[in-house]
């Protein structure tokens, strides 16, 4: 008991070999360099750099047709400018030329006058009869065309006239309508037409020349039948 007593006062470092191993282990981790983590490579994207590369191609493509059209334009000018460089010249060889002296109609017709028939010639009856049937033959055509109808420009007119009520005698209004007579109105058929409670309408057509007769005229006309007409309308209106 008292050696153990003893030995428990006695201050002695075990430990001191794991501390030393600890602290040699620090010092060479610190004495490394600075390892930073390695970034993940992303995939890399094959169909945008497609994308590029032929929008280059393009742009490339556009580039050379510019070229080439402003190299033609470019190469137009020029010949235009030797052209025109050398019209002047042209315009002192053509300045001495003398002008061809071209023979006119009227020297002609005076040469042709100049011959005359001393015997005499049947030349200017020839001509008269020739004007004498030409005119004769004009006035049998303006003959023939004042006696070929003209055209009529005509219309085709369907009325619907209605009445006041269901006691309205129909056939006597019908009978008063066809009372209306003048120069190019031709009436044509009639019939009832049902519209509610036991009233009928009466619908006539006729055909009226556009040049004597107006709509506006046999409307009033009609409607100045005030005991059996309440209003009219055009139900079709056709060029005949």
């Amino acid at each position: 008991m008292a050696l153990v007593a003893a030995l428990s006062q006695e201050k002695f470092w075990f430990d001191k070999s794991k501390y030393d191993d600890a602290e040699a282990a620090y010092y060479q981790k610190s004495a490394q360099p600075l390892q930073l983590p390695t970034p993940t490579s992303a995939p890399i994207d094959t169909s945008a750099l497609k994308f590029f590369e032929k929008k280059m191609v393009e742009f490339h493509n556009v580039i050379s047709n510019f070229e080439s059209r402003f190299n033609a334009i470019e190469s137009r000018l020029i010949g235009l400018e030797n052209t025109l460089k050398q019209t002047p010249s042209e315009c002192k060889l053509s300045s001495n030329v003398k002008p061809v002296s071209i023979p006119s109609k009227v020297e002609s017709k005076k040469d042709a006058d100049d011959d005359v028939d001393l015997f005499g010639s049947d030349s200017e009856e020839e001509n008269e009869e020739a004007v004498k049937i030409r005119e004769e033959r004009l006035a049998a055509y303006n003959a023939k065309k004042s006696k070929k109808p003209q055209l009529i420009a005509k219309s085709n007119i369907i009325l619907d006239i209605k009445p006041w009520d269901d006691e309205t005698d129909m056939k006597k209004m019908e009978e008063e309508v066809r009372k209306i007579e003048t120069d190019g109105l031709i009436w044509g058929a009639a019939k009832l037409v049902p519209l509610a409670y036991g009233i009928h309408k009466l619908q006539i057509s006729c055909v009226v020349e556009d040049d004597k007769v107006s709509v506006d005229w046999l409307q009033e006309e009609i409607e100045k039948l005030e005991d059996y007409v309440q209003s009219i309308d055009i139900a079709a209106f056709n060029k005949v």
